[in-house]
């Protein structure tokens, strides 16, 4: 079992930059695929990034590849989003997520636990 709480999200102005954070308790972010997903309003879940637990894969949605990086802090027990030349249409609830499948995986189902997310809103 393990509890994410994600922070870092707020108001924004469209080109610049924002980190958000996944502070995972109960068990270490090392022993979980970790990935983050968005939501934007009247939309589904859309994968942003994801990170294996023990192949240190990595994946980026091709969309956000350029802008977004993920990142792990095993020590920290913290999962990071690094978010850059932000726009408009990257507004949406950010999730973290926890996954006990050994490669990362790009859809919502394949992940386990989720924490509450947290709100990023970039102003054009």
């Amino acid at each position: 079992q393990v509890q994410l709480v994600e922070s870092g999200g707020g108001l924004v102005q469209a080109g610049r930059s924002l980190r958000l954070s996944c502070a995972a308790s109960g068990r270490t972010v090392g022993r979980y695929t970790m990935g983050w997903f968005r939501q934007a309003p009247g939309k589904g879940r859309e994968f942003v990034a994801a990170f294996s637990y023990n192949t240190f894969t990595k994946l980026h949605a091709d969309s956000m590849k350029d802008r977004f990086a993920i990142s792990r802090d095993n020590g920290a027990n913290t999962v990071y989003l690094q978010m850059n030349s932000l726009k408009a249409e990257d507004t949406a609830v950010y999730y973290c997520a926890a996954g006990k499948r050994e490669r990362p995986g790009v859809t919502w189902d394949e992940y386990d636990y989720w924490g509450q997310g947290t709100q990023v809103t970039v102003s054009s």
